[in-house]
């Protein structure tokens, strides 16, 4: 059991193994929730590259704090499971990655009773997906995004009926414009948000630039001005891809460390969540007015 970063004591359980066959690697969550409290609902994170079950609690334990459950799954390219760029288990993995999120929703029940019994805590009415980075566009396929083949044609749909709500940080945009090196490597990278219908956050950082496109920061609204609505779209003036480090404090990857930063994201998912489960609006509303009358370092858009 931890002390939240808001003083709401919230309690961690990890490691829950998830039974995904032929994955070839145990899948495995963390549960991250407040210690009390009835009729919680649910976020299931994803994460970005090399990223595991471990990282983000800048964010989760701020969501936890405000209510929520936070199921983590540690996807297969992490860096604990050493499938680098060359491996030929790569060009799959942003399909595991889908399956990982399927395969937490379906078996969400169990994964709650293991977790010390919250199954009866919880809204399962009330799931929302977050993903960051890599695990933004996992995420987004989970609320009806699918990916373009080369030809330019839409492939399966990977949305899940226990969803109805969703929040997208640092998304990757249309791959129109992805660099040699993504073309390369990452083909999956051609996102249709056409088809992304469930409601969600956007966020995007106004000064992240991504070695993936020759576009710039723009490119991570993409989720937001091609989606049908209803959309939000928060953009961090001063933001980079770590958006002040939501994956960890002092951690390799943060270009851009800024505690308020990172809390500002976090209580923008929370309050946008609670307001799309019609729980409580009223943080949302209190974001929105704070942006209107604010200095110009955040903006909310809505649709």
């Amino acid at each position: 059991m931890s002390s939240s970063p808001l003083g709401r004591p919230i309690v961690a359980v990890k490691p829950i193994a998830v039974p995904a066959p032929g994955r070839g690697v145990e899948l495995q969550v963390k549960v991250t929730a407040p210690l009390a409290g009835q009729d919680l609902p649910v976020i299931v994170f994803s994460h970005g590259n090399a990223w595991s079950l471990d990282g983000y609690e800048p964010l989760v334990d701020r969501w936890a704090a405000a209510g929520f459950v936070v199921v983590q799954p540690t996807h297969l390219d992490s860096r604990r499971n050493g499938i680098g760029w060359e491996d030929p288990r790569f060009a799959t993995i942003w399909r595991v990655r889908i399956s990982d999120l399927h395969a937490v929703l379906d078996g969400l029940g169990d994964i709650l009773r293991r977790a010390g019994g919250l199954e009866a805590r919880v809204d399962h009415e009330r799931v929302a997906v977050v993903g960051h980075s890599w695990g933004a566009q996992t995420a987004g396929a989970i609320l009806g995004a699918r990916v373009l083949d080369a030809d330019g044609v839409p492939g399966e749909d990977f949305s899940h009926p226990a969803v109805s709500a969703g929040a997208l940080i640092a998304a990757t945009g249309t791959g129109d414009t992805l660099t040699p090196f993504a073309a390369e490597r990452l083909p999956f990278m051609r996102p249709d948000y056409t088809t992304m219908t469930t409601p969600a956050l956007v966020v995007a950082g106004g000064k992240d630039r991504s070695r993936l496109s020759t576009r710039g920061p723009e490119w991570f609204t993409d989720a937001y001005h091609l989606s049908p609505p209803p959309k939000a779209l928060l953009t961090i003036a001063e933001g980079e891809h770590t958006l002040g480090g939501v994956a960890g404090e002092m951690v390799a990857e943060t270009t851009d460390e800024d505690p308020a930063r990172v809390a500002l994201v976090a209580g923008a998912v929370s309050a946008y969540l609670l307001d799309a489960f019609k729980l409580d609006g009223t943080a949302w509303t209190a974001l929105g007015d704070a942006a209107t009358t604010g200095d110009g370092t955040w903006s909310i858009a809505g649709t």
